[in-house]
């Protein structure tokens, strides 16, 4: 039963992918529409209505944005995700219009965004248009609305962003438009609409609903320094701060003669060098007091205006626009290091979701999936449960792109991009991917969906006679950044976690036969693996000539790969070898923690992210850790696998962590190290778990809370010979208390079963 309730919740969230509507609405474009790449487009019409229906459901389409208004209102803050959810497909959105409507006559006007060219997170359809059907009003584009290309957009010159982007810088020159034709009333003259086709006509094909919320706007704001904005331009930059790094569209609120030019962008616009710059804006200004907000959303720390002299600053603004979710995880602890990680951790995994996780909001907004793999796990621990709408979305879209061939690649949705990472596609489907999203959200359904896929893809791999894998390049053979990666060794244990999750998704579903031959595939391939590997100090490749990778270590002991008499020399690597980037360094200290070693853990966890949260200016964790005393990080500085700290800090410092879906049983397992008191919570899909935890020399005290219909294994380290539950002991070397199930002995460990509710342990 709450399985299946967290499940009703979820696909409400969600949404059904699979749609039965009929469509007759027409796409259409405006005349002189030519298929321009970077083109904007104006559309219109009027509805008289008698009697305002309750609900009033539009279902829009386009390639590539829009912005909705209704009546003058602001109903949509661009709508639509970029292409596809197939190589071939088209997303739609659903939109309640009903609170925007009235009797009499309604006024409707769209704004499209046509990209016009691929991207690493868009394939361009090569046709421009607009699909709009709703059914309550009957209402539906056709050559009844009028439609104009908007030439007050124009191009900017040079620097242009990089070629991974499909976005294009925008420039709107308010001597030649403006606004008013979103307003009822408009005397202009807009020529009628052109049809192109039937709505899911070629190239556009099937429309597939967005399985992803609209965007939250979180409204126009003041910069945090906006007493010190000058009162006129200078001809100098000036730079305005934003509370921290976040997706926003700047404001312009002046007055100036006609013709000047007013640039905007942030500091993360070509910070790493001109061949990675991202979007910016220019705005040519029109005689007299004008209000200008430049609708492509950009994203850094300080949002940077160049206005000419002999213009007014009346106001700079901005509005923040995100991924419609909640910040409803924390983390506290009596280390305020560990706090700053997790904040900023929570940060960059939030600034990294858009139309779909991406690996930074400004080089390349591109979903590679070892950074989804790392973000879907921290999203569980610091965000809502809606959250889980865009790892179903990344999930579903990675196996509708698969190739013929079975193989499996990311970036997708994309349209420059066809090559193959084997160790990432291994990590996306495998335990800490696909499987995670199950056992977090309960979501067979989607398991089932994408079972084949897996299947497919893990039948690429073969095996030598020696029990190993044979090498796969792919179409780029990469393990890591930095040096000292062995990669051979690397894919080896991301195999044996993807048999592991298939094993597991085979299980969910039924299929004895799978279960019975991967379980006996998983267990020749552990024989092997230490066999050929495991050299009495660590394990690596024969032809490997470098340090032990401590990626490829962790890997072994997360995945069960490696035993616990190998534990010891594992934990000597750990300790001189410093090797893993932010990417992989997740794995090495979950690694530590699964071996009990959090004193270490913790050591270790601080001593790589220090530079990242106590020196680094930002809000955000950057893409790599950095070389030498004066570099707190290179790359990206908003790169979302950098955050694995985050769910180490949950799963594993407080020791939360569901065992059964839907985390209708979860884990209670706390590892404080040095620590003296640790918490954390989240809004589950079950609904708030909490746990806090404190500990002295002679006692432990765990606060827990428990939802409805959910349970809790509690893990007492066995030192403590007497354990009391809300006050009344139930365990004094041997099981005395009611209420309360003893699961026994596990490892260093006793453990008890507890229901739903509020429950204090107390120890000594």
């Amino acid at each position: 039963m709450k399985i299946q309730t967290a499940l009703l919740f979820l696909m409400l969230c969600i949404g059904v992918y699979a749609q039965g509507h009929e469509w007759q609405a027409k796409r259409i474009t405006a005349v002189e529409g030519q298929n321009e790449s970077n083109s904007w487009f104006n559309f219109r019409t009027e509805k008289q209505l008698e009697i305002v229906p309750k609900k009033a459901v539009a279902r829009i389409a386009c390639d590539s944005k829009f912005w909705l208004w209704i009546n003058g209102k602001m109903v949509v803050f661009e709508g639509q995700v970029k292409r596809g959810p197939t190589p071939h497909d088209t997303y739609y959105e659903e939109i309640d219009i009903a609170p925007f409507l009235k009797p009499g006559e309604n006024c409707l006007a769209i704004l499209l965004w046509y990209f016009g060219k691929d991207g690493f997170s868009h394939k361009s359809s090569g046709e421009s248009g607009l699909v709009f059907q709703c059914d309550e009003i009957d209402l539906k584009s056709d050559e009844n609305w009028t439609a104009e290309l908007n030439k007050a957009y124009v191009h900017t010159g040079h620097l242009n962003p990089n070629y991974r982007l499909s976005e294009s810088n925008i420039k709107f020159d308010a001597r030649i438009g403006n606004f008013e034709w979103v307003l009822p009333g408009y005397k202009g003259k807009m020529p009628n609409a052109k049809v192109i086709a039937k709505a899911q006509d070629a190239p556009w094909n099937r429309l597939i609903k967005n399985p992803i919320p609209l965007w939250k706007d979180y409204g126009v704001r003041e910069y945090e320094n906006a007493a010190d904005i000058p009162s006129v331009g200078s001809g100098e930059w000036i730079e305005c701060k934003l509370p921290y790094n976040c997706h926003i569209t700047p404001i312009l609120d002046i007055d100036a003669p006609e013709g000047a030019l007013i640039k905007m962008q942030t500091d993360n616009f070509d910070y790493m060098g001109l061949n990675v710059a991202s979007v910016r804006a220019e705005y040519i200004t029109k005689k007299g007091r004008q209000e200008y907000e430049s609708l492509g959303w950009m994203n850094g720390h300080v949002v940077k205006y160049y206005i000419p002299e002999g213009v007014q600053i009346k106001a700079l603004k901005y509005r923040e626009t995100g991924f419609n979710t909640e910040f409803t995880g924390y983390f506290r602890c009596s280390n305020k290091f560990y706090e700053r990680l997790w904040t900023k951790a929570a940060r960059t995994l939030y600034v990294t979701m858009r139309d779909t996780y991406m690996d930074c909001p400004d080089r390349e907004r591109a979903q590679w999936w070892g950074d989804a793999v790392n973000e879907l796990g921290e999203a569980f621990y610091a965000l809502c449960p809606n959250s889980a709408t865009i790892s179903k979305k990344g999930i579903v879209e990675l196996i509708n792109w698969q190739r013929e061939d079975g193989v499996l690649y990311s970036p997708i949705p994309e349209g420059n991009w066809d090559k193959e990472l084997p160790g990432q596609m291994l990590a996306s489907v495998g335990y800490y991917g696909f499987w995670t999203y199950y056992i977090n959200t309960g979501d067979r359904e989607t398991i089932a969906g994408v079972y084949d896929g897996v299947r497919r893809y893990l039948d690429v791999w073969k095996l030598k006679p020696d029990g190993t894998l044979v090498e796969r390049y792919g179409e780029w053979y990469w393990g890591d950044w930095g040096s000292d990666i062995d990669k051979q060794l690397l894919f080896n244990a991301w195999y044996y976690l993807a048999l592991k999750g298939y094993r597991n998704m085979s299980e969910l579903l039924g299929n004895q036969d799978e279960v019975r031959r991967v379980g006996n595939e998983m267990a020749a391939f552990k024989e092997s693996f230490n066999k050929i590997f495991w050299d009495s100090n660590g394990y690596r490749t024969a032809n490997y000539e470098g340090k032990y990778d401590d990626r490829a270590q962790a890997l072994a002991v997360v995945s069960g790969l490696a035993e616990r008499d190998k534990w010891d020399k594992l934990l000597g690597v750990f300790k001189t070898s410093h090797l893993a980037s932010p990417y992989m360094e997740k794995y090495v200290l979950e690694a530590l923690f699964m071996m009990n070693q959090p004193v270490y853990g913790l050591e270790r966890m601080k001593k790589r992210y220090y530079k990242m949260v106590d020196v680094s200016p930002w809000s955000t964790l950057y893409e790599n850790f950095g070389d030498g005393d004066d570099r707190v990080g290179h790359g990206t500085n908003n790169h979302a696998w950098s955050g694995g700290g985050l769910t180490i800090l949950a799963q594993y410092v407080c020791g939360l962590e569901p065992v059964q879906a839907a985390w209708e049983t979860f884990r209670v397992k706390p590892q404080l190290g040095t620590l003296s008191y640790a918490e954390t919570g989240n809004k589950t899909i079950a609904g708030d778990v909490s746990v806090r935890i404190e500990q002295s020399k002679s006692e432990m005290i765990i606060k827990l809370k428990v939802p409805y219909e959910s349970n809790a294994e509690v893990y007492i380290p066995n030192k403590y010979k007497t354990v009391k539950l809300n006050n009344q002991t139930i365990f004094d070397e041997k099981l005395l208390g009611e209420g309360v199930e003893y699961l026994g002995k596990q490892e260093n460990s006793i453990v008890f079963k507890v229901g739903s509710g509020e429950h204090v342990f107390t120890t000594n």
